[in-house]
C-alpha cells in the first residue's frame, strides 16, 4: 500500500502530524525539522503521490493541507485488527477473573 510506504519514514509521519493541527506553508514545515528545505520538499512530494497532502498555490508559496481519504482507508483496514484484539483481550480478561 503506498500511505504505508509514504509513512514509512518519520520525517514524514512528523510532517502529517504537523499538518493535521492545520496547513502550513513549506518554510512552515521547514522550521519544524533539522532536515533541509530540499529534503523536506522530496518528503512532500512522497506524500503528495500517495494522496496523504496537497498543495495549494498562493502566489509564490505553496501551502500544504492534509488529505484525511488515505487515513481513513487505513483505519478501515486496522478495523479488523482492533476487533481480533478486542476479542483476545475480552478472552484474557474473562480467564483472569475466573483464576
Amino acid at each position: 500500500m503506498e500511505t504505508f510506504a509514504a509513512l514509512a519514514d518519520p520525517t514524514r509521519v512528523g510532517i502529517v502530524e504537523a499538518l493535521a493541527g492545520r496547513a502550513r506553508t513549506v518554510s512552515e514545515i521547514v522550521e519544524l525539522f533539522d532536515v533541509s528545505q530540499p529534503a523536506i520538499s522530496r518528503h512532500l512530494r512522497v506524500l503528495r503521490e500517495a494522496g496523504l497532502v496537497r498543495a495549494q498555490v498562493d502566489g509564490r508559496r505553496r501551502i500544504y493541507h492534509l488529505e484525511p481519504q488515505p487515513l481513513r482507508e487505513i483505519d478501515r483496514w486496522l478495523e479488523r485488527y482492533r476487533r481480533f484484539w478486542a476479542r483476545k483481550l475480552r478472552s484474557l480478561e474473562a480467564h483472569l477473573e475466573e483464576g
